[in-house]
């Protein structure tokens, strides 16, 4: 069992629920000038009690840090238990940041029912920011259905498609589903430790606890069984394919702000990384599963970046570029050896700077054209400059040239599939390509070349909260890219926990030793 380290302050109770209080406090305010100054002000603290916990990290631990535990409905044995490791702090501060982002990028795009969104927006962030501090199943569950109210009001009601009410229904209808099959799946291994402490005669027979639960042996059976039942939830909220239809809708009928998140913050995998493989190893490293699950990723690779090489509108193109994305990330995971992991990891934050830039990008456009379409666009770069530029650098770290952060990940990644069986890489490998053909051909056509008749007029380069976004996403592509050591060091221990705890026989033993630094570097 994991080491945890408690703090005197209860620091991720108040960056899990000050957002929501905060959009509380915006219901007493009218102007709406006044609603965005409020709402970015606490996306702001928001992002220093992030930071905060950033800089005060133990990195190169797989210790759980920050901890906060109450038993919350003991005789089920579920609890509040928060903290955060080397696999979920940063997504914390990946949160806030693109929060922030989203705050400044709405302040003049979005003009009808300002406090609502405000406020849709800052539960959103709760909820995602409760899905990365829990570790309790039942309250991790809770934060994940939560995610759907805020999710579907900001689709249906800011989307900018004339699908958003389908798109939204959609989304709202493939999460429940699979989420059917993951609470069936966070009952099965409830059960299978209330048996296992009546035998032991333990006082505590019941519990949902991540740390508790992987103390006690799973038969090899019943992990399989499990392990597809919690796959079903993550695949459909990831999404993996083929379970990805609703992801092209949502993200092209909502609102930039939402697509944003959708596309930035991988929680479906997260779910794979945090839950799935450490409480069900035997499970996730069989010849069987790894290599139906490998396979799917590797058809989400070919199959999005083939979809999106034949898009003319960018925010298409967009989506089906997340779906290979994502397939990158899946192989990443499901290699199960230490570079496949980290590259995986990293590649989920990595992608909440690339591809939610991407986004941005998009809206940019958007604003300036009322449509993403490739025919209103030509020869761009003449008369915006700037926003080519931008547009250019976070494209590059999406299809992972050298010495931006998506290189890093995918090399990683790459590694490891190699390591793992050497067919995993080679195909791989081939999405690497496809990925810079999709996009350097849409950008040729929309930055370069003759000015399109529909580009004639007069066209204003980025505006300064557009400046703001890029410049700070184009920081930290160009940060992890150029130097991704310090974040390679927050998630090493981690990483290397799974990897021993994943190499280890643990349906028959109940107890994996910790050794190394001085936190534990076994589960």
């Amino acid at each position: 069992m994991l080491e945890e380290l408690t703090a005197g302050f209860p620091i991720l109770s108040c960056i899990l629920f000050l957002p929501v209080v905060g959009a509380a406090v915006l219901w007493l305010f009218d102007e709406e000038d006044m609603i965005r100054t409020s709402a970015l002000t606490i996306a702001l603290v928001e992002l220093a009690l992030s930071v905060f916990v950033l800089l005060r990290f133990v990195p190169e631990s797989a210790a759980m840090q920050f901890t906060e535990r109450v038993r919350w409905i003991p005789a089920l044995g579920i609890s509040y238990h928060l903290a955060v490791d080397g696999i979920s702090v940063l997504f914390v501060g990946l949160t806030a940041f693109l929060t922030v982002l989203v705050v400044v990028y709405s302040w003049d795009t979005i003009r009808h029912q300002v406090k609502l969104y405000m406020m849709c927006l800052l539960a959103l962030e709760t909820t995602t920011m409760g899905v990365f501090v829990s570790l309790d199943l039942i309250l991790f569950f809770v934060f994940w259905e939560l995610m759907l109210i805020p999710s579907y009001f900001l689709i249906k009601l800011w989307g900018g498609g004339a699908e958003r009410h389908y798109a939204a229904l959609k989304f709202v209808i493939y999460t429940l589903l699979g989420s059917v099959f993951m609470l069936v799946g966070i009952a099965l291994l409830n059960i299978n430790y209330h048996q296992w402490a009546s035998l032991h005669h333990t006082d505590q027979v019941y519990s949902f606890d991540l740390l508790e639960l992987l103390t006690v042996p799973i038969p090899i059976s019943q992990q399989i069984l499990i392990f597809w039942l919690m796959f079903m939830g993550f695949a459909f909220k990831a999404p993996v394919f083929p379970f990805h239809t609703w992801l092209p809708d949502a993200l092209l009928e909502g609102p930039i702000g939402m697509a944003v998140v959708l596309a930035g913050l991988k929680i479906g995998t997260f779910g794979f990384i945090r839950f799935s493989i450490p409480l069900l190893p035997d499970a996730s490293k069989s010849e069987t599963v790894v290599t139906v699950v490998v396979v799917l990723g590797l058809c989400a690779i070919l199959y999005g970046a083939w979809m999106a090489l034949v898009q003319a509108d960018f925010r298409r193109l967009l989506a089906y570029s997340s779906v290979s994305h994502l397939g990158f990330v899946v192989v990443g995971l499901f290699a199960l050896n230490y570079q496949g992991l980290q590259g995986g990891l990293l590649t989920m934050i990595n992608l909440g700077f690339s591809t939610a830039g991407l986004f941005f990008i998009a809206g940019f456009l958007y604003s300036r054209r009322q449509t993403t379409q490739l025919s209103a666009f030509g020869g761009m770069a003449r008369q915006v400059p700037l926003l080519a530029t931008f547009f250019l650098i976070i494209g590059l770290a999406s299809i992972g040239l050298p010495g931006t952060n998506g290189f890093v990940g995918e090399f990683l990644i790459l590694l490891g599939a190699f390591k793992a069986k050497w067919w995993f890489g080679a195909i791989a490998v081939l999405g690497v390509i496809f990925g810079a053909a999709y996009f350097l051909w849409y950008y040729e056509r929309s930055m370069f070349g003759p000015l399109g008749a529909a580009v004639k007029g007069t066209m204003s380069d980025l505006q300064p909260r557009e400046k703001f976004i890029a410049v700070s996403l184009s920081v930290m592509i160009l940060w992890i890219g150029l130097y991704p050591a310090p974040f390679l060091r927050i998630m090493n221990g981690s990483v290397q926990a799974l990897v021993d705890r994943v190499s280890q026989e643990t349906s028959q033993e109940p107890k994996v030793s910790l050794e190394g630094n001085r936190f534990g570097r076994g589960y």
